[in-house]
């Protein structure tokens, strides 16, 4: 076991749902697609499930796949593993020769490990480096982005991503003091934060968070990725199979509920018109009407499994 193996300990939520829901052959051979499989908690359920079924694994994060090597070797001749960007899967596909598979899997966000490790930078109870890299080899770090974006796109990234209250005033604080002194840790932020911005109410998540979170999202692209992502799943989907999305906060959510609907629609056109000119025929058929939450038993062993919610989807014939 490497290093990165043994330390990259992750409790995958949701996780008989998923597997149940995702319903995958038992009896033939199928193929799915793990497009974070990160420290292979949800691929682990369903290769024992399914002895026949050949999986495919992707993650950005180097450490997740050397974590995910090492808890998946029991089924290593069905295993392919590969480092890349969920939205890259179609391409790797590919270049295995998946032209279609029966199901795929996102589960969406920051896993505990990368929370956990202070040096990844994600978190801003102990100060490190503002890094917030997935993928350590990409060239946008936290620390880039706030000392080099403009006033106006700070803001924006605070406002639509973290729905931050005096998003403005941040960003302008940002920018003069950095004139000053470049940022570089998560504390210097923190610490920022707590002077800028108005105390939360009773209840609500630190001042820190949602700025942590928006940048986050920003650095890593995280909802332009799962908009690429989810627009090539109807094609690769064989007819009945499934894809599921684990996503944690409402801007993820929106988005994968909002492809569902669309999806498993027919005409889109403006109401009104006499004749439909947009052409559009359903892709999908909606299984989880609502969202799949976390029950108490899952909620007493892991409480970071409470923002989790769980919408699946099944090909329909073209």
């Amino acid at each position: 076991m490497t290093a990165a193996s043994g330390e990259f300990h992750h409790l995958p939520v949701l996780l008989t749902e998923v597997v149940e829901l995702l319903s995958l052959p038992v009896d033939r051979a199928c193929r799915l697609i793990d497009c974070t499989v990160g420290g292979g908690g949800h691929s682990a359920a369903l290769l024992e499930r399914s002895p026949k079924l050949e999986l495919l694994g992707i993650d950005r994060d180097p450490d997740a796949l050397a974590a995910a090597a090492h808890r998946l070797s029991f089924a290593k001749s069905r295993l392919t593993l590969c480092h890349g960007r969920f939205s890259e899967f179609p391409r790797i596909a590919d270049e295995l020769g998946w032209d279609e598979v029966d199901g795929i899997l996102f589960d969406l966000g920051v896993s505990s490990p990368q929370i956990d490790r202070a040096e990844r930078g994600f978190s801003w109870r102990v100060s490190a480096a503002l890094d917030m890299r997935m993928d350590p080899g990409e060239p946008l770090t936290a620390a880039r982005l706030l000392n080099r974006g403009s006033e106006e796109e700070l803001e924006a990234v605070f406002r639509d991503y973290g729905e931050v209250s005096g998003a403005r005033r941040l960003a302008r604080e940002i920018v003069a003091r950095r004139a000053e002194h470049p940022f570089g840790t998560t504390g210097e932020l923190a610490a920022l934060c707590d002077e800028v911005l108005r105390k939360p109410r009773p209840g609500a998540p630190p001042v820190p968070t949602p700025v942590f979170q928006a940048l986050r999202i920003a650095v890593n692209d995280e909802l332009g990725e799962i908009e690429r992502a989810l627009e090539a799943v109807p094609r690769r989907l064989s007819p009945g199979g499934r894809v599921a999305v684990i996503s944690f906060h409402s801007l993820e959510d929106r988005i994968v509920k909002n492809f569902f609907r669309r999806e498993s629609s027919g005409c889109l056109c403006p109401p009104g018109l006499p004749v439909c000119r947009c052409g559009h025929r359903p892709s999908l058929r909606t299984v989880t009407r609502k969202p799949v939450t976390a029950g108490a038993g899952e909620l007493r062993r892991n409480r970071r499994a409470s923002c989790a919610k769980l919408r699946v989807a099944e090909r329909v014939a073209a």
